[in-house]
């Protein structure tokens, strides 16, 4: 099982210490690191400005939002890092959910399956630059043809030569429509809130996409990368204050992530087994209760999606994440001191 550092996306403001944390995560042999975005910071500035200084880890995306631009916009921002790092890009993506879309992109969310088959199809296209581009999708036509259009249009191909044209493409989901979906057309899966206790509820869906006609990969060469917060703590009063500092973002995931009406998070809870909990979770949050909320939510619960405990307990932890299939762990580490001595525990 590999290890990728998990930068995320920003807080309120530029976080402090980052150039040191990729520097370390490469020196301790690291696979990649990877950052994020909501809706504040991107994804893509992030890898360039810090992979800068690196020569070996890979640049990852947990995950870029889909509808924040056109298909070949996220294709030339892939191309170009990918030349400019010399072939280390992961290109991770997902379709967000629908506040963020509608609310802070101003695009329709409706059919996020066939848009994001859609996306994946066109950035190949333009990795691969057999043919000019085209797609006859509803969702991103190329060449547009609808209603505002001059007429002028025309298929194009990328002036620049991408250096690989099977850059590797991993999609975040959720459900098992979308999980299938996966399996079939990407290259990995960056599962949210994955625990080795839930791996059981994944599999049907996984073979399922592996198994249509057309898959890209099978379950030997297909990566499941999977992130979690890793801490070795002395003792189970330190480890049950390292829970109390995660349980928020579960309670803030599970209730104030997504609306009332649709929210992913609480759909994915229940299918874990915790969806009374998770209602109860999003009506105190969404009533501005949130210390209420988050006290609801159980240590045993945060515990099965991260590893914390002593040495020994982390190496047993992850151990059985990588039994269950995870080929990736994304980690969550804040020092250069807590990346070497993971990598030196898990190596």
């Amino acid at each position: 099982m590999k290890l990728g550092l998990q930068l995320g996306y920003w807080p309120a403001q530029p976080p402090q210490g980052v150039g040191e944390l990729v520097a370390a995560a490469e020196d301790a042999g690291f696979h990649a690191i990877f950052t994020a975005e909501a809706w504040g910071s991107d994804a893509f500035t992030p890898l360039a400005w810090w992979g800068r200084d690196t020569s070996r880890i890979g640049l990852g995306t947990s995950i870029v939002q889909m509808s924040g631009r056109t298909p070949t916009s996220i294709a030339m921002h892939a191309l170009t890092l990918d030349h400019l790092s010399h072939g280390r890009v992961i290109l991770g993506m997902g379709v967000s959910g629908p506040q963020v879309v509608e609310g802070w992109y101003g695009v329709p969310f409706a059919k996020p399956l066939a848009r994001t088959r859609e996306v994946v199809s066109i950035i190949r296209q333009v990795l691969a630059r057999e043919a000019p581009v085209v797609n006859d999708g509803s969702h991103h036509p190329l060449p547009y043809e609808g209603p505002g259009a001059v007429g002028l249009g025309k298929p194009l191909r990328s002036i620049v030569h991408p250096l690989r044209p099977d850059l590797p493409i991993w999609l975040g989901a959720e459900g098992p429509r979308n999980v299938a979906q996966t399996a079939e057309i990407a290259d990995g899966w960056l599962p949210v809130f994955y625990s080795p206790k839930c791996a059981d509820l994944y599999r049907p869906w996984l073979a399922e996409g592996f198994a249509r006609p057309n898959a890209r990969r099978t379950a030997a060469d297909f990566e499941i990368a999977a992130t979690c917060h890793l801490q070795v703590v002395e003792n189970d009063h330190e480890r049950r204050a390292v829970l109390d500092r995660l349980r928020g973002s579960v309670a803030l995931y599970m209730g104030g992530m997504g609306a009332k009406e649709q929210n992913f998070h609480i759909n994915l809870f229940t299918r874990m087994g915790y969806g009374d909990l998770a209602h109860r979770v999003q009506e105190r949050f969404l009533a501005g209760a949130r210390a209420e909320a988050t006290a609801l939510v159980p240590d045993e619960l945060v515990d099965d999606l991260h590893i914390v405990g002593t040495a020994d307990q982390v190496r047993a932890k992850a151990a059985a994440w990588e039994e269950s299939g995870v080929t990736t762990l994304l980690v969550s580490l804040r020092t250069p001191d807590a990346i070497h001595r993971t990598a030196a525990l898990l190596s």
